[in-house]
């Protein structure tokens, strides 16, 4: 099972409407890089649900429950989407600054590329992030 980041605008797409909504299909995602991130996620797969903007924080757990297909919002059809279904809230939510503050997270993709909405994430940076969550595994 692989690890992902992926990144929302709460004023667009908020962890509150991915619970309540509890699966939906991850649309809009325009970056070459973040699409081929997309494309590599597996049915199963476990992802940080992050909060952009204002907040810059992990807030949830989301997981993979269909693999890529075409992104019916795109219409160039070149670009894919995944759903994902609401796992489990962060009990304390992981902000950038304290991600920035650890030295183990330097090479971690959301510190490296700051901008790019679906991020690979280590097993070794899953497991501190989980720590600094309060998520049991």
């Amino acid at each position: 099972m692989a690890h992902w980041l992926v990144k929302s605008e709460p004023g667009a797409w908020s962890w509150d409407d991915q619970v309540r909504d509890k699966t939906t299909s991850w649309t809009g995602v325009r970056n070459h890089q973040a699409a081929i991130n997309l494309k590599a996620m597996k049915k199963g797969d476990k992802a940080f649900f992050y909060h952009s903007v204002d907040e810059k924080r992990i807030v949830g757990i989301v997981e993979v429950v269909k693999e890529a297909y075409p992104d019916k919002t795109d219409p160039t059809g070149r670009f894919v989407t995944v759903d994902l279904k609401a796992g489990k809230p962060v009990p304390k939510p992981v902000t950038l600054a304290d991600i920035k503050a650890d030295p183990r997270m330097a090479d971690f993709g959301l510190v490296r590329q700051s901008r790019l909405s679906v991020v690979p994430v280590t097993d070794e940076h899953w497991a501190i992030i989980c720590g600094m969550g309060g998520v049991k595994a």
